[in-house]
């Protein structure tokens, strides 16, 4: 199997997504996944379901041995209204888990379940009866964002813009009349780009990886055609950015980062339309926000990043979440009680080292 070869396999299929491609096994590879493909041809030799499977090892304690994990990251990829295909993909993960001896699989297909081509309530079986009956088990660890928002980009510029909030379109139209433009960077910019993504982060609260993986990752993408980094700026100095990826008649906001300066010229809603607008250009159909609440309540901490994408005139995706299906019911139970506390861990510790590369 080559890039070529499974980049054009995937995207035979309505669900493909960013987080199946070629590219994505490649970085993750560098992080302690394997990566493994999975196909299943029809009687036509098309492609009737497809995954990247990763694997990895994670050690709990220097003494204990090491458990052994999978995950399929958005997918498997199939048409999930037929029950036949559905079951026979399973039920190779399944035999596949077994066969590597691991805890559990886990899979995230991004089936929306309320808006859509697949909806449960259309489907000839209960797809979630069926999971649930073969030992499935709706995950605790959600890797990946459960909901999300979708802009239809077949709509011209101007329906666009009469979709979106009031408010979102007069605060584009206030960036462009104080003065921020918007242009095209390359990996010469990705330390300034690295260094307001550290900034956001301390400022709104979550963790970030280190440096080095954004840089391997902006690169590989970029190298392959299906990443452009947008920066934001005010007379010549950068004010905020974010990442655009592209794969399949579909585009992504993956990353988003801001300086306080200037945040009062609304940098980051020029950001998003320039976004759109060059989405549109490459081809996209679909724009996705990535990431909506799990809750729609101002309680959950995601609401402001919700009101934000809900003014751009987005349409809530919810979707079937991660699953798992636990071979060593053991190790599966070892792990839904240690990972949390080793994840709290790790995050306290690489929130100090952000500090630290901010105050260095």
């Amino acid at each position: 199997m080559d890039r070529k070869k499974w980049n054009h396999i995937i995207s035979q299929f309505d669900g493909s997504t960013l987080l199946q491609t070629w590219e994505w096994g490649q970085i993750k590879s560098n992080y302690g996944w394997k990566q493994d493909h999975y196909v299943k041809e029809g009687s036509s030799g098309s492609p009737k379901a497809a995954a990247l499977i990763l694997s990895r090892e994670q050690h709990f304690s220097k003494y204990s041995p090491p458990i052994k994990i999978l995950y399929v990251p958005h997918g498997p990829l199939l048409d999930w209204s037929d029950f036949e295909i559905v079951k026979d993909t399973l039920e190779h993960l399944i035999e596949y888990s077994k066969d590597q001896k691991v805890a559990y699989i886990k899979i995230d297909p991004q089936l929306p379940v309320s808006q859509g081509k697949y909806n449960f309530e259309k489907t000839e079986f209960d797809l979630l009866g069926y999971l649930k009956s073969s030992g499935w088990i709706y995950s605790r660890q959600q890797i990946q964002f459960k909901n999300t928002f979708w802009l239809d980009l077949s709509k011209s510029e101007d329906e666009l813009l009469s979709k979106m909030k009031q408010k979102t379109r007069y605060n584009i139209r206030l960036a462009e009349k104080k003065g921020v433009s918007v242009r095209q960077g390359s990996d010469i910019d990705f330390d300034v780009i690295y260094d307001m993504y550290a900034a956001t982060s301390a400022r709104d609260g979550f963790i970030i990886r280190p440096k080095e993986y954004y840089f391997r990752l902006w690169k590989t993408f970029m190298n392959a055609g299906m990443a452009v980094p947008l920066i934001a700026e005010v007379a010549g100095e950068p004010v905020g950015a974010l990442f655009l990826f592209h794969f399949n008649h579909k585009s992504y906001y993956l990353y988003g980062m801001s300086r306080d300066v200037h945040r009062e010229k609304m940098p980051s809603y020029l950001l998003q339309w320039e976004a759109i607008k060059l989405s549109k250009s490459l081809g996209c159909e679909i724009y996705d926000l990535w990431g909506a609440p799990n809750v729609f309540d101002p309680s959950d901490r995601m609401w402001g990043v919700y009101k934000f994408k809900e003014g751009l005139g987005g349409e809530v995706i919810q979707t079937i979440g991660a699953f798992d299906f636990p071979t060593s019911k053991l190790a599966y139970t070892i792990i839904q009680v240690a990972l949390p506390k080793i994840q709290f861990l790790t995050r306290k510790i690489r929130s100090r080292q952000i500090r630290d590369e901010l105050a260095g």
